[in-house]
């Protein structure tokens, strides 16, 4: 077998050494990030830290915990996450759906490149900004949230998902008497939990790292989590209200990464979860026409 030649085993050697090489990358600098949070701030201050702790001590953390802007920007994006997964998948399925269903009917596909028109060719910032002001979303949750409800290359996924589906499981499911609203519940949605699981991912990490549209559309005491780290990360923190003696443990750099780590933690502890249905998902829906 092909894998079992020597080139081949000579090219896996280097993949992997070139992939470890670029996962160490990515992961150091969030250890050192977690490490300085962690430390007092003078040792920070003096550069003794790197990839671990010194003179371990929580007092960013509870200063973070204590800091009601924070603790309300992170409601705000828990908000917009619950919203924004629970309404893009809910779009995103009801639309390729009956897109599936259109390859039979004359003109069907051109209704389908509709929908793909839209990811060559965009409105831009001011007119879609006329558009929120307009339907008097400013300044509120729906503006983060509506106008990226439909992601158009989730959507072609779940599409090529669907495609893939035996028809003979609608063809039975109609005989008895099922619609097409029952079908999608009882028959394509189970079937479909890999592709499913993979848009979750993906719509929950844009929803939880978007920070862009919050800083144009809300005010600052509505702003989600990844506005808020990004304002601190170009400005000085103005949370920082430390007492003559718990200067040396708190510094700004050590409050900045202690938000920082409470900002990614969440990611972290869901991206394993659904990490199994991740390749599967993709695969079983791009490789689809």
């Amino acid at each position: 077998m092909y894998y079992k030649t020597r080139p081949y085993k000579i090219f896996y050697a280097f993949n992997v050494l070139i992939l470890g090489a670029v996962a160490v990358g990515c992961i150091l600098p969030l250890i050192h990030v977690l490490a300085v949070s962690f430390s007092e701030g003078v040792d920070v201050t003096a550069g003794r830290v790197t990839f671990w702790p010194v003179n371990f001590n929580l007092d960013s953390y509870i200063q973070t915990f204590q800091d009601d802007g924070f603790i309300g920007s992170f409601a705000n994006s828990v908000l917009r996450l619950i919203l924004g997964v629970s309404i893009g998948i809910t779009v995103t399925v009801l639309t390729a759906y009956p897109l599936s269903k259109m390859d039979s009917l004359k003109g069907g596909r051109m209704i389908t490149w509709y929908f793909v028109f839209t990811m060559l060719f965009h409105g831009g910032l001011i007119p879609t900004y006329i558009v929120i002001q307009k339907l008097h979303l400013m300044n509120s949750i729906w503006a983060l949230v509506l106008p990226v409800a439909l992601n158009v290359y989730n959507m072609i996924l779940m599409l090529n998902f669907f495609r893939a589906i035996p028809k003979e499981l609608e063809e039975a499911s109609l005989i008895d008497g099922a619609g097409h609203f029952t079908t999608l519940l009882r028959v394509y949605l189970p079937v479909s939990l890999p592709s499913i699981a993979t848009i979750i991912l993906f719509v929950a990490v844009f929803h939880w790292n978007a920070w862009f549209d919050a800083l144009i559309y809300l005010k600052q005491d509505k702003w989600p989590m990844s506005t808020l780290l990004q304002s601190l990360v170009k400005a000085p923190d103005p949370s920082i209200t430390t007492s003559a003696e718990d200067a040396a443990n708190i510094t700004e750099r050590t409050l900045k990464s202690a938000k920082i780590f409470i900002g990614t933690l969440p990611i972290l502890v869901v991206y394993p979860f659904l990490q199994r249905f991740f390749v599967k998902g993709i695969v079983l829906g791009a490789v689809k026409g």
